[in-house]
């Protein structure tokens, strides 16, 4: 039996498939403003230094792609380590947030509280917001066509959100949505790995910053 990242050419020989890591970071903190429509709200300042913490990890100059959803939360951080690196980034709209436009921005106390039945109640749809099972196919879909069009000589990084990180990281793991799963409560800047060539995981979260700076 081959082991994983192995193949045989058509002479039989055993040969190596390249080893690319998949990188799926979460944006760190945001400036909330319940003027502005959520997906435009940017990185703040202490968001930006954050995201400069993903340059400081040891994978990040093997780094040869990097997509992001539309919001610009998620587009700022992208900015941030495509400038840094000298890689150009690509904007994915599937890769975006779970559609909660049809309540907007809500307060603290009650936007966990409705995060929390969207995470239990998956298959149902939490005051008009998109169920989790459509976001997970969402998200799922769009990761898998990422890969397929990305470079294998190097790894990817995927700048995006919390809600849909999570739910890519259940499908990964192989287990039911569940909030169990969610990032640590650090206003994002995280992020889990997995192997590009057979979504297998490698680690689950992990902060981008130090824990004396998240």
């Amino acid at each position: 039996m081959l082991t994983d990242g192995a193949y045989r050419n058509t002479n039989g020989c055993r040969r190596r498939q390249n080893m690319s890591t998949v990188y799926f970071i979460t944006h760190p903190d945001v400036v909330i403003d319940p003027s502005v429509p959520v997906r435009r709200w940017p990185l703040s300042p202490r968001g930006r230094m954050r995201m400069t913490g993903v340059l400081e990890q040891q994978w990040a100059s093997e780094v040869h792609a990097i997509y992001c959803s539309t919001e610009q939360k998620a587009i700022d951080g992208a900015a941030i380590l495509s400038e840094a690196l000298g890689v150009p980034y690509t904007a994915v709209p599937a890769l975006g947030e779970n559609d909660r436009s049809a309540t907007g921005y809500l307060p603290g106390p009650e936007f966990d509280a409705v995060v929390s039945e969207f995470f239990r109640q998956p298959e149902e749809s939490v005051r008009g917001w998109e169920r989790a099972v459509d976001a997970q196919r969402r998200v799922v879909a769009a990761t898998v066509g990422i890969l397929r069009s990305a470079p294998i000589d190097g790894d990817v990084a995927i700048i995006a959100h919390g809600g849909v990180g999570t739910l890519l990281l259940c499908h990964l793991s192989g287990l039911p949505i569940s909030r169990d799963q969610d990032q640590p409560p650090t206003n994002g800047g995280n992020y889990f790995a997995f192997d590009q060539m057979t979504l297998r995981l490698i680690h689950g979260w992990r902060s981008i910053t130090p824990l004396t700076q998240a």
